[in-house]
């Protein structure tokens, strides 16, 4: 396997109209759409479907709500197709790498694993592109198990 490239970061903050202003307004980033009622939002600078998702925990963020601010997971395109992701997979497994998760993200297909030192890492195959050019929203569609 090779990662592509960074294709994503996530981040739980504080105030999401407050990083869209910085990340949206001040640095340019286009603004996707929203999800989880309105508390995420995903901004990309027209490269990919998302270089960043905002998901807002509040003030309180910890144990009571499962989350801590700041990076939630890092994602790393590793391909174009489902069978690299399937390569993938098997090469993870063979190293004893325990896989935590997969998505079917509609506009991306993701394995999800934890590093050395327990940060989340996603590796995604991506869909045709048409998909999230002609429909950038896509990207906001409902998440659905991946089964490979």
């Amino acid at each position: 396997m090779k990662a592509q490239y960074l294709g994503h970061v996530v981040f739980y903050v504080k105030n999401l109209e407050r990083s869209l202003t910085f990340y949206r307004d001040l640095l340019g980033f286009h603004e996707v759409g929203r999800i989880f009622d309105g508390k995420a939002a995903a901004l990309t600078s027209g490269r990919t479907h998302h270089e960043f998702l905002f998901i807002e925990v509040g003030e309180a963020p910890g144990p009571m709500t499962g989350h801590r601010l700041g990076l939630y997971h890092i994602g790393i395109k590793i391909g174009d197709s489902l069978e690299e992701l399937r390569a993938a997979l098997k090469e993870l497994q063979k190293a004893g790498v325990t896989i935590t998760g997969a998505s079917d993200h509609t506009v991306s297909q993701s394995l999800y694993l934890l590093d050395p030192d327990g940060n989340e890492v996603e590796l995604y195959v991506d869909s045709d592109p048409s998909v999230w050019k002609k429909n950038p929203a896509a990207v906001l569609s409902p998440i659905k198990p991946l089964r490979l």
